[in-house]
């Protein structure tokens, strides 16, 4: 593969296990220090009517007093006296069990607060974007929900003794590092299933101008790298507004592991099942340098620690890039159904376990960085079924220049797969066909009424060039007019342009329900679904862009696209790895 986009793979001995190693200790075996050392005895609990004893109490109140005494002349009182001294004793150790009680719960609650805080302490985090992608957040569909995007990265840092003893290439300690992972993982708007996407490393697209972490040094577009780059110029932000810019899919947050961190995490779940049909042993040969080192006997093995590591990063036994995705994502989809036996989302033990090993492995956007962020975002993925989360890898030819090196997209498969996330269209077949209807409440608000279309101003934007390819010259005039024709006497037609992959028609976030109503009814009239209806910060009235979707015609027309419908080559879910011939092996030698 080109130098300047990948790294050396298996330069190193074979390491040992991390735990053997001796490093970072502390991200392994989290969940052996969680356990409880046993639980406190049950502490005594006043009987009813202790307030009535404490007001009999000895030397009590003055109600009591004249009978106390006069009932200490005789037996019968002296008797009385010492019940009364006894019941003050123990009301006495009653008092101090309380005591105990409260400094125990107080005790509790004070080191539940103090793990909180170290876990806390453990995340790290960063901006969410490297740049302006332009891209807004989807509309609500009728529920009032909307889909759910992070992207996930792997990181092929060198930065720590841990990376370079499980990643080798001791020379890169000081290289920026690479994004060889990247993987987009959807979740529908209703939570019933989830795709998770992925672009090769070595992809050549559209890197959009992106700025350092630290804002000191800016990044200019380029069209000419591959997408495992983004990550050196401006960190896990700008890999983000890549993704957001080339899909046209507005991307909540992103989370980012390295090498040590995969291990950990496959330690702390006891290992991920992956499959493969005949014995691998990903080694150096006489034509391929390199390798992952990852050696399987043939069938279904539950792989942890370096292991782990190599079944992500073996590229040449499986053949390709694609079909190291494959692998990757196979073994994504075994860990979630992993976690889902565990009940890792309700078992207390078992998640304060994750909890600290995931936020000593990961580094997350900055609107996730905190547990109780991270923990609902956890829970919103605990209904997905495994049968309903697709895989997919975006479908690729070779890059004319490097065209033994590095990769294109193919262009009709990938604006296929994109127009399906934008849409918020499943990926598999398995679910109800049916969107969701609306929420049936006694007590919902009356919609707004639309301002009359003829005192309604609209400003109609050509954003027709926001697919690689050229804009169609006089385009949001054309569509003005066609507004005019409706009524909408107002729509006049923009000079600026404003690529959009998809058309939108947005309203300023301040006019609340009276713009959303006075967008759908823009909408309305061309034919726009009202998915394309949302509200924005930056503008002063009514917009219609009219993307890269919509390129001829007066009314829009919708592509057709059917859940499962995912163009040919790109659903990738297998249940057991094929391996490339020169690395089959019979588990003998």
């Amino acid at each position: 593969m080109g130098q300047n986009s990948v790294r050396r793979e298996g330069t190193q001995p074979s390491v040992p296990h991390a735990r053997d190693r001796g490093w970072d200790d502390e991200l392994h075996g989290a969940g052996e220090a969680t356990g409880a050392g046993g639980e406190p005895e049950a502490a005594s609990v006043p009987a009813p009517g202790g307030r009535a004893a404490r007001r009999r109490g000895a030397g009590g109140g003055s109600d009591g007093d004249g009978a106390d005494t006069a009932a200490a002349n005789t037996a019968g009182g002296r008797a009385a006296a010492r019940r009364q001294a006894k019941k003050a004793g123990k009301r006495k150790v009653l008092r101090w069990s309380a005591i105990g009680v409260a400094v125990l719960v107080l005790g509790t609650a004070g080191a539940g607060y103090a793990y909180y805080e170290h876990l806390n302490g453990n995340i790290q985090s960063g901006g969410r974007a490297g740049g302006d992608s332009g891209v807004k957040k989807a509309a609500p569909n009728a529920l009032g929900d909307t889909p759910l995007n992070i992207l996930l990265i792997g990181s092929d840092s060198r930065a720590s003794a841990a990376n370079v003893a499980l990643g080798g290439g001791k020379d890169l300690k000081d290289d920026k590092p690479r994004a060889d992972v990247q993987m987009l993982l959807h979740v529908s708007a209703d939570r019933q299933n989830a795709s998770l996407i992925s672009i090769p490393r070595d992809t050549v697209v559209p890197i959009p101008e992106c700025k350092s972490e630290d804002g000191s040094e800016t990044f200019p577009a380029t069209t000419d790298q591959p997408i495992n780059t983004t990550l050196s110029r401006g960190g896990a932000g700008c890999t983000l507004t890549t993704w957001e810019t080339l899909t046209g899919v507005y991307i909540d947050h992103w989370m980012m592991v390295d090498f040590a961190g995969v291990v950990a995490m496959a330690d702390e779940v006891g290992g991920v099942p992956v499959c493969v049909k005949t014995g691998v042993w990903d080694k150096s040969n006489a034509n391929v340098k390199g390798g992952s080192g990852l050696k399987l006997p043939e069938g279904t093995h539950e792989v942890k620690g370096e292991q782990a590591l190599q079944w992500l990063r073996t590229r040449h036994a499986f053949g390709s890039d694609q079909n190291r995705a494959k692998a990757q994502h196979m073994y994504l989809n075994g860990m979630l159904k992993k976690l889902q036996e565990q009940n890792a989302w309700t078992d207390t033990g078992r998640l304060m376990g994750l909890a600290d090993t995931g936020t000593r492995a990961i580094k997350v956007s900055d609107e996730i960085s905190t547990v109780a962020k991270l923990f609902d975002l956890g829970m919103q993925l605990k209904n997905v079924k495994v049968d309903r989360l697709s895989t997919i890898t975006i479908p690729t030819v070779e890059y004319p220049p490097r065209p033994k090196e590095w990769l294109l997209p193919v262009k009709s498969s990938a604006d296929k797969i994109w127009s399906m996330l934008r849409d918020d269209v499943a990926m598999d077949k398995n679910g109800d066909k049916k969107p969701a209807g609306p929420k049936a409440s006694a007590s919902a608000k009356p919609k707004k009424t639309a301002t009359a279309p003829a005192s309604l101003p609209v400003t109609v934007v050509n954003g027709t060039d926001g697919n690689d390819e050229p804009a169609v010259e006089g385009r949001a005039k054309k569509i003005a007019v066609a507004l005019q024709g409706k009524g909408f006497d107002q729509a006049v037609s923009a000079q600026e342009r404003k690529p959009s992959k998809g058309s939108v028609v947005a309203y300023p976030k301040a006019q609340a329900e009276q713009g959303r109503a006075d967008a759908e009814s823009v909408a309305k009239a061309l034919g726009l679904p009202l998915s394309t209806v949302r509200a924005d910060d930056s503008i002063q009235g009514i917009t219609l862009v009219v993307g890269a979707d919509w390129r001829e015609g007066d009314t829009y027309k919708r592509p057709t696209r059917e859940a499962g419908d995912v163009p040919d080559g790109a659903d990738d879910k297998v249940d057991c790895m094929e391996v490339y011939s020169v690395y089959k092996w019979d588990g003998k030698s």
